[in-house]
């Protein structure tokens, strides 16, 4: 369920709310979702969900990195034409639409209304994950990028799509300390954007449940843990950090 568009006033330059997707905006994991829908679709086989689980658990267990758990989630999908995918897409969107936590629909509601610029900040590749940020409003998205046939970027634009899909990342996973580098290239190429990046705003939020995403908690005047991992949740707790159970 989303909340009634609402207007709010513009975006403030120097002040930022950052948010992570998986198990943070969603308390599940926007792969494993997008898996469960194709199957229910007729699109996948049902070992699929098992398939994707199991690299997802390699890749805890640091036997994948996000490469191969990249590969994992589009690899049935690399000869389906973009018109099909973005069909699937908006089916999903529809789908996902009821399982938002309501807290925290108000959550980014809440820093929209004070003007805070808002992002989703996903290792999640940008085909999943786009149908989340039109979900909560959000109008700006970094995440992992997929790698087309040409070089193409992949996104919604009439040039690129029908650029094929093939199942590699384009440049560097929006993971880890890419984060960092994603979100102060993006503030730098907005129109009042400063290459300061994060370091020239006045306040700056980050919601994360993964450890992976110290770099960029690090980086935010206000880090937020949000059903913290174990080692996040003993980070947050040393340095006293703000820990959110949402629902």
């Amino acid at each position: 369920m989303t909340l009634p568009p609402a207007r709010r006033p513009p975006a403030a330059a120097d002040s930022l709310a950052l948010f992570d997707l998986d198990h943070t905006l969603i308390p599940f994991d926007s792969g494993m979702a997008w898996t469960h829908f194709l199957v229910e679709r007729g699109v996948l086989l049902p070992c699929a969900e098992e398939h994707y689980l199991n690299c997802c658990r390699l890749y805890v267990a640091g036997r994948f990195d996000i490469h191969a758990l990249h590969r994992a989630a589009l690899q049935p999908l690399l000869q389906q034409p973009r018109a099909v995918l973005a069909a699937w897409q908006r089916e999903f969107q529809a789908a996902m639409a009821p399982r938002l936590p309501l807290a925290m629909l108000a959550l980014v509601r809440r820093h929209q209304h004070a003007g805070h610029l808002c992002a989703i900040v996903t290792a999640t590749t940008a085909l999943i994950a786009e149908p989340f940020a039109r979900l909560f409003g959000i109008e700006a998205l970094l995440a992992t990028v997929a790698a087309t046939v040409g070089g193409a970027v992949d996104g919604t634009g009439e040039d690129t799509a029908d650029a094929q899909l093939t199942g590699e990342i384009d440049g560097e996973p929006c993971h880890g300390p890419h984060k960092v580098e994603r979100v102060d290239r993006w503030l730098a190429s907005r129109p009042a954007g400063s290459k300061a990046g994060l370091a020239g705003l006045a306040r700056s939020w980050f919601y994360s449940d993964s450890f992976s995403d110290l770099p960029l908690l690090g980086q935010v005047s206000d880090p937020v843990a949000v059903r913290p991992d174990e080692r996040l949740h003993a980070h947050a707790l040393r340095l006293g950090w703000r820990i959110l159970d949402a629902a």
